[in-house]
């Protein structure tokens, strides 16, 4: 828990399944973190944030946009190595997300190592440095969240299917929900501390079943007709990969365990199928059309000087289904 009141959770309008897919991971933070693509002004940050309430520590980190490798996994003092015999590690982000969130703002406008590294680090729970044949690990266990506006530039395939999860937020929001969220957050504004205590019960009830999730989720078994549904949906879906299978999975079971279930169950399947399949979904390539007859300019008789020019047009090509991306303004 920090000092610093910050949103709750439990008083964010809207954004139901940006809330679910944030509560599951938390249950499992080895489905791999959370990607959430939208405009400005869609409570991203503060949804973040208040997910750390729900989390042990209650750590929430950010990684700055301009951070370096050595901010981001931490340094190793070779003098002391040396001198004093030991490895006197100076801690990174990574370090200090432990237990907590780790929110990283335009992920996709981070180097592409940072964020492979970042991606190795959330599935794996552990950071590993070396330097000069002097190692430290440490335990780096945290949910990553991370947000883009896909109209600033594209993750590349291979890095946004390592995200277990991924979101889009609307930014067409209906008046009367507008209303609702422009009214709690001038409350909060005007009075946090007055505000939070209201919503202190709400946000109690929501951190204790997320506990009681994480204590039920080992004893619920990943059952093979679970397994064989999932399966045979992404293969349907032509999905690259197990990863998405894998993720799917674990988003079925946590989300039995978020409803007290033993067991993984039909409704937990489809809660989570567009979570785990929205980037790695692939629609089948429409075949090329034959050129018609009409289009196809006839070789003139009178021209032999200008040979087989204009002939026939060059044929389309066929491309790959991209995914549905809503038109968002840049930032400015």
């Amino acid at each position: 828990m920090t000092d610093i009141p910050h949103f709750p959770l439990s008083a964010v309008v809207g954004a139901d399944d940006l809330k679910l897919a944030l509560c599951l991971a938390a249950i499992d933070p080895k489905i791999g973190g959370v990607l959430i693509e939208g405009p400005r002004g869609m409570a991203k940050s503060t949804l973040a944030r208040g997910l750390a309430d729900l989390l042990a520590s209650g750590q929430f980190v950010t990684l700055p946009l301009g951070a370096t490798e050595e901010r981001l996994v931490g340094t190793l003092d070779l003098d002391a190595a040396l001198g004093e015999g030991r490895a006197q590690f100076s801690p990174g982000v990574l370090a200090k997300a432990d237990g907590g969130v780790l929110y990283v703002d335009e992920v996709n406008l981070l180097p592409d190592h940072l964020v492979d590294l970042l991606l190795d680090v959330a599935a794996s729970g552990t950071n590993l440095i070396e330097r000069d044949g002097i190692s430290h690990r440490h335990s780096a266990r945290f949910v990553l969240v991370g947000t883009m506006n896909p109209e600033e530039g594209e993750l590349r395939p291979q890095l946004l299917d390592r995200f277990g999860f991924n979101v889009a937020l609307r930014g067409h929001t209906l008046p009367a929900e507008r209303g609702q969220i422009l009214r709690r957050r001038l409350d909060f504004d005007s009075d946090p501390a007055a505000f939070c205590t209201e919503w202190a019960e709400q946000q109690a009830a929501l951190r204790e079943r997320c506990t009681q999730a994480r204590a039920r989720l080992d004893s619920i078994e990943l059952d093979d007709q679970a397994l064989a549904q999932i399966t045979e949906r992404c293969f349907a879906a032509g999905v690259d990969g197990l990863r998405a299978d894998l993720v799917w999975l674990r988003g079925a079971r946590a989300h039995a365990a978020w409803r007290g279930a033993n067991e993984i169950a039909e409704e937990d399947i489809e809660a989570v199928a567009e979570l785990a399949l929205r980037h790695r979904r692939q629609e089948p390539s429409p075949p090329a059309s034959p050129p018609s007859q009409a289009q196809s300019p006839k070789p003139s008789d009178s021209s032999p000087a200008q040979g087989q020019w204009g002939d026939m047009p060059a044929p389309a090509l066929p491309i790959g289904a991209r995914r549905d991306v809503p038109a968002w303004p840049k930032k400015p």
